[in-house]
């Protein structure tokens, strides 16, 4: 059973930084891909950032640069470092894991998820 808990979350004036940090029971960490979702009112759930389970990370164009995901696989924790912040940027962050196998999918879980306001 595969359960993730987010924190870090909070308010920050533009230009700010937040580092999200995503806790997971069970030995998902170096087996399966993950990622940080946000999604704000009114807005579809977006991909922010993923990183695969070797170690490879992705980011949506809109925060390359800016942010770093990483993943540290013998705390079971990963990260979502958020350098500077724009008013766009404010939304709920979920933490998101990709159960699969080579042949099939398992299912995705999620976090309960993190407030980041961005305002001045």
């Amino acid at each position: 059973q595969v359960q993730l808990v987010e924190s870090g979350g909070g308010l920050v004036q533009p230009g700010g930084s937040l580092r999200l940090s995503c806790a997971a029971s069970g030995s998902i960490f170096g087996v399966y891909d993950m990622g940080w979702y946000r999604q704000a009112p009114e807005n579809e759930r977006e991909l922010v950032a993923v990183i695969r389970s070797g170690g490879s990370p992705n980011y949506a164009d809109s925060v390359k640069g800016r942010f770093t995901i990483s993943r540290d696989n013998a705390k079971n924790t990963m990260y979502l470092q958020m350098n500077s912040l724009k008013p766009e940027d404010t939304a709920v962050y979920y933490c998101n894991v990709r159960a699969s196998t080579p042949t099939s999918y398992l299912g995705d879980y999620w976090g309960q998820g993190t407030q980041v306001t961005v305002s001045s």
